[in-house]
């Protein structure tokens, strides 16, 4: 397992690495095939290329798997700091987020194959390229494969202290962008209609939507705009990041956001705004409680004590938790620091957590 992800690892996969993630998908889609299963190539023109990936005797499979393959690295990062093991940890690009659960669900396949176990013909796997930036191609697929199943587990890691997700705020992303008019802020500042004050007001009126105890959370996180400290700005652009936690919250939501950039509270300027809530809420619902306490069983069986928790963060299982199936997420190994130079594998749970999803495929089979 350690030297397949290694190799995985030393591959550049960022969102926008074409090339490399297409790498990590033949690679895997070898893998899958000497095991017997059929995979089948989504081919993307711009973005990497997703797998799905079911064994040649299933029949309509009760189970979905979602993984991806995608790093939020830049090209050259791997060859930069490669894979490394020092103690009982792994380090490198990717190998938390989400490689070495790449490899664990491979595994967990493998082993019901060899033992001969037929509840891998009850599995369907989507490796996607695509999640870290939004699921933009692959959100259509997840929802299409959704269709017929009950269960759906979601290969993110678990958390540092071992949990599994069960919650997830949903969200999305906006852009306001404002035009202005440009005038010498010395000479003739008078004629000057400022973007950037303009885009204040309006970042202001955004995050007066916070509202933390009903975990609505808007956040303008990057700024840009101006032309020279001496002049009036012509332009601002403000990118806007908008969590919820419910999903009747999402309508309600953009509502409001539009209406603040409905009006300019500078004369003279303009205002586009782009983007709107594209993620929903995964949630902690009846069928994820009873799905959640079946992995807690099995984990009880083999001697590992199964937590949960929420988290604010996204992935693929909000996509199957609006599907309205009963999903988990964090099946992956233990790790920490996922999107940093520090990320890195805790080794010793790549077992333990392949045994657990192994065996919880195995349970809701029956």
């Amino acid at each position: 397992m350690l030297d397949l992800i290694e190799q995985l690892v030393n591959i550049d996969s960022g969102s926008y690495v074409k090339e490399g993630v297409d790498k990590v998908g033949r690679i895997l889609k070898g893998k899958y095939e000497e095991l017997g299963f059929h995979v089948g190539v989504i081919e993307q023109e711009e973005l990497g290329n997703h797998l799905v990936i079911k064994h040649k005797e299933a029949i309509d499979p009760e189970i979905l798997i979602v993984a991806h393959m995608d790093t939020v690295f830049q090209e050259g990062t791997a060859s930069e700091r490669p894979f490394t093991i020092k103690g009982d940890r792994a380090y490198g690009p990717g190998v938390i987020d989400m490689k070495s659960s790449q490899v664990s669900a491979l595994y967990a396949l493998k082993a019901l194959v060899e033992t001969k176990d037929e509840a891998y013909k009850n599995v369907e796997i989507i490796l996607n390229s695509d999640e870290e930036i939004g699921s933009p191609t692959s959100r259509a697929l997840i929802e299409e494969k959704s269709v017929g199943k009950k269960y759906a587990l979601i290969m993110e890691p678990a958390r540092k202290d071992g949990s599994l997700v069960s919650a997830r705020r949903g969200g999305g992303s906006y852009t306001v962008s404002v035009k202005g008019r440009a005038a010498h802020s010395g000479i003739e500042p008078e004629k000057g209609r400022s973007a950037i004050e303009e885009l204040a007001y309006k970042i202001v009126k955004l995050h007066e939507l916070n509202d933390h105890d009903n975990g609505i959370s808007v956040n303008v996180g990057l700024i840009e705009g101006g032309a020279s400290v001496n002049t009036v700005s012509p332009n601002a652009v403000g990118h806007v990041d908008v969590r919820i936690t419910l999903p009747e919250q999402a309508e309600e939501m953009e509502k409001r956001i539009q209406e603040v950039c409905a009006t300019t509270d500078v004369s003279g300027t303009e205002i586009e705004l782009l983007g709107n809530i594209n993620r929903p809420p995964m949630v902690k619902n009846e069928q994820t409680k009873e799905l959640l306490h079946i992995i807690q069983e099995v984990g009880h069986e083999i001697g590992l004590e199964v937590t949960d928790t929420q988290t604010g963060g996204g992935s693929d299982a909000s996509f199957t938790s609006a599907q309205g199936i009963a999903t988990i997420d964090g099946l992956g190994p233990v790790g920490g620091n996922p999107h940093s130079e520090n990320e890195y594998l805790e080794i010793p749970t790549l077992t333990e957590r392949t045994e657990l999803l192994m065996k919880t495929i195995q349970r809701i089979s029956r």
